[in-house]
C-alpha cells in the first residue's frame, strides 16, 4: 500500500484505501494521481472503463481540497445519474478518515429541493448529470465561481446523449483559472473538440491504446435471422450455466419485452431501462451486483456507473448504432484482470456494422455457431454433476434425516441412483430441446424488415454534409421537443439528407417543434416519410419541403424498436 503514499496521497487517504481492499494503483492511477497532485495544467485522459478512472481523479482532488472551505472548489459532470451516484459514494468511501469535507450528487429524477439545502450545507465536491447542474446554475443554486476542478467523466458517453449544450453551460460559469480534467474512455471528434475550445494546453495521458477494446475482451457473432434473436440469446445462456450478464438493447421498449420474456422463461433475470423510478433502478442494481441475478437486459444509458468488475458476458441483443457505443459496451466485461466475451446478435444485413467496430476495437469477430439442443444437454448435465460433486456436505445439519432418507431409498443400488438423480434434475432440459431447430443463418424475409409500426420514420434536410451525426441529431430532437423521454429508433445519416425514426406518439411534436429550426445556419425541414420496402440500386424521385431531390432506394434499415415476436423455442421449461 505504500505504493499509493508515493503518489502523493496522505496517510488517512491511504487507510481508507487499504480498508477498501485497494493493494496497488492501476496503470491510469499511477499516471494521473501525481500529474495532478504536482501540476496546475489541463488533463486529457484516455482510460477504458473498468480501469479505475473515479480514483483517478478524485484521489488528488480530496488531496488538494481546501477541507476549511466550504465552498464548491470541484465539479465532477458524468453522464447518467447512477454513474453520478456511483462516483459521490466512491468519493464518501475514499474520505470516511477525513474531517469536514463534503461530496454531494445532484441529478434528475430525484428531488431538486434536497439537493439546494445540500448545497446551502456547503458541499466542497459536487458530482453531477449535466442536465440538473445547469438547472441548479440557472437558478442561482450553484455557484461555480470558486471552482478549482472540473471534471469530466466519461466525456464521450455524454456526447452521445447529446448534452454538448448543457456541456458548453457549465464550462462557461466556471473561471478561466480552473484545472480541467478530461477522463473519456473514447476520444471521437465532439470530445477533441471540446478539449480545443475549453481547455489550454492540456497534458495527454494514456492507460492502454486509444479508442480500441481491452485486451482481455475476446468478440464473438452469432448469425441468425431475425425472429430468431431470443431463442438464440435463451441457447447461449443455457450453454454458459454459469453466466452473469448483461443483455444490452437499444430501446426501453425492447429491454423491457426481453426481460419479460426471460422472466416468464424460468430466467433469472430483470431490466433495467429509463421508464424505472430511482428506488426500482437501485434495487435491480443492487440485486445484479449481489449476483442474485444472472442476467441483467439493459439500455446503453441505464447501465452507465454500473459498477461490476467480474462479468462473464455482454450480449448485443442488437449492435448500437455507433461504434463508441460498442466500445462501452464490451468494456463492461473482462475488469479488473478477467477474461470476459462480448457477443453480438446479428443478421446478414447487419454484418457490415462488424467492419467499423473491428477497425475501432483492432480485433477481428470469431463467428460462433448458435448451440444445438444436443450441445447445451451435455453441457448442462456436466454443470450439474459438477456441482454435486464440489458441493460441502453439512453433516451436522442433515444427519438427523439421513436415517428415514436411507430407509426410503432402500433397494436402489448406485447406478440406479444416479439415473433417478439425473432424470429428476435434468428431464425439464431433455424435453425442451428434443428435436429443437437449427438458428444459425438469416435466410428469412423477416430479418429485411424495416423497424415495427410503434416508430415513425422522418425524413431531414441535413446530412454528412452539414456535419450531422447521431449525437447532433439527438441533440437537435431533444432541443427543440424539450424532452429527454423520447424513444428514438434508427438513425440513418446520409450524404445530403437522413432518417430517424421517433416513438409515433410524438409524430405531430416532430413536425411542429422542428419546423423553422435551425442547424449551423440552415433551415431544417422534417418530413414523414415512408420506410423502404425494396432494395437495389434504382433510383426514384420524391419531393420534399416543395423540391424534387434523387433519393437512393438502398435505405439500410434496421429493426431497432422493434416487439420481438420470436416463436418459442420448441416449447418452456423452467430454468434453474
Amino acid at each position: 500500500m505504500s505504493i499509493f503514499k508515493d503518489l502523493g496521497l496522505n496517510q488517512a487517504i491511504v487507510d481508507a484505501l487499504v480498508d477498501l481492499g485497494y493493494e496497488k494503483p492501476t496503470h491510469i492511477q499511477e499516471i494521473a494521481i501525481p500529474q495532478i497532485i504536482s501540476s496546475k495544467s489541463d488533463l486529457k485522459a484516455f482510460a477504458q472503463t473498468g480501469t479505475g478512472k473515479t480514483a483517478a481523479f478524485s484521489l488528488p482532488i480530496i488531496e488538494l481540497i481546501d477541507k476549511n472551505n466550504k465552498n464548491t472548489q470541484a465539479i465532477i459532470l458524468s453522464p447518467t445519474r447512477e454513474l453520478a451516484i456511483q462516483i459521490a459514494r466512491n468519493i464518501e468511501e475514499f474520505t470516511k478518515y477525513i474531517q469536514n469535507l463534503n461530496v454531494l450528487a445532484v441529478y434528475g429524477g430525484a428531488n431538486i429541493e434536497d439537493q439546494i439545502r445540500g448545497l446551502k450545507r456547503g458541499a466542497q465536491i459536487v458530482v453531477g448529470t449535466p442536465g440538473r447542474t445547469v438547472d441548479l446554475i440557472k437558478r442561482k443554486r450553484l455557484n461555480l465561481n470558486s471552482i478549482k476542478w472540473l471534471v469530466l467523466d466519461e466525456a464521450d458517453e455524454m456526447l452521445n446523449m447529446g448534452f454538448k449544450d448543457e456541456l458548453d453551460k457549465v464550462l462557461e460559469a466556471t473561471p478561466s483559472t480552473k484545472q480541467t480534467l478530461l477522463f473519456s474512455a473514447t476520444f471521437p471528434k465532439e470530445v477533441e473538440s471540446i478539449a480545443k475550445n475549453y481547455m489550454h494546453k492540456p497534458v495527454e495521458i494514456t492507460a492502454g491504446t486509444k479508442n480500441v477494446g481491452a485486451d482481455s475482451v475476446t468478440h464473438e457473432y452469432y448469425l441468425v435471422n431475425d425472429r430468431n434473436r431470443y431463442p438464440a440469446l435463451k441457447r447461449i445462456a443455457d450453454i454458459n450455466p454459469n453466466i452473469y450478464s448483461i443483455v444490452f438493447c437499444r430501446t426501453r421498449r425492447e429491454t423491457k419485452d426481453i426481460a419479460e420474456k426471460l422472466i416468464a422463461d424460468g430466467y433469472n433475470a430483470d431490466a433495467l431501462h429509463g421508464d424505472l423510478s430511482q428506488a426500482q433502478r437501485d434495487m435491480v442494481m443492487q440485486k445484479f451486483r449481489n449476483k442474485n441475478l444472472q442476467i441483467l437486459v439493459a439500455t446503453d444509458v441505464a447501465a452507465r456507473g454500473l459498477d461490476v468488475t467480474d462479468l462473464t458476458h455482454v450480449i448485443n441483443f442488437k449492435l448500437p448504432d455507433q461504434t463508441e457505443n460498442y466500445t462501452h459496451r464490451s468494456g463492461r466485461t473482462g475488469r479488473a484482470g478477467k477474461k470476459g466475451i462480448s457477443i453480438a446478435l446479428i443478421t446478414n444485413r447487419e454484418k457490415g456494422k462488424l467492419r467499423p467496430i473491428e477497425r475501432k476495437i483492432n480485433k477481428k469477430f470469431e463467428l460462433k455457431q448458435v448451440p444445438n439442443g444436443n450441445e447445451i444437454c451435455e453441457k448442462q448435465l456436466y454443470s450439474l454433476i459438477d456441482k454435486v460433486h464440489d458441493i460441502d456436505i453439512n453433516e451436522k445439519e442433515i444427519k438427523d434425516y439421513l436415517p428415514s432418507v436411507y430407509q426410503k431409498l432402500e433397494g436402489f443400488d448406485r447406478e440406479e441412483l444416479i439415473k433417478r438423480f439425473v432424470s429428476l434434475e435434468f428431464n425439464q432440459f431433455l424435453s425442451y430441446y428434443e428435436n429443437s431447430n437449427d438458428l444459425n443463418g438469416d435466410s428469412s424475409k423477416e430479418s429485411r424488415r424495416s423497424s415495427d409500426d410503434s416508430f415513425t420514420r422522418f425524413y431531414i434536410n441535413l446530412g454528412k454534409m452539414d456535419d450531422l451525426n447521431p449525437a447532433k441529431l439527438i441533440g437537435l430532437i431533444n432541443e427543440n421537443l424539450n424532452k429527454r423521454d423520447v424513444e428514438i429508433g434508427q438513425i440513418e445519416i446520409l450524404k445530403s439528407f437522413s432518417f430517424f425514426e421517433i416513438d409515433k406518439n410524438y409524430r405531430d411534436d416532430v413536425l411542429e417543434k422542428l419546423k423553422g429550426s435551425e442547424f449551423g445556419g440552415r433551415n431544417v425541414i422534417v418530413e414523414v416519410t415512408t420506410k423502404p420496402k425494396t432494395r437495389g440500386r434504382s433510383r426514384s424521385k420524391r419531393s420534399f419541403g416543395g423540391g424534387d431531390r434523387n433519393r437512393s432506394n438502398r435505405e439500410r434499415s434496421s429493426n431497432s424498436g422493434n416487439r420481438n415476436t420470436s416463436r418459442k423455442d420448441s416449447g418452456r421449461r423452467r430454468r434453474r
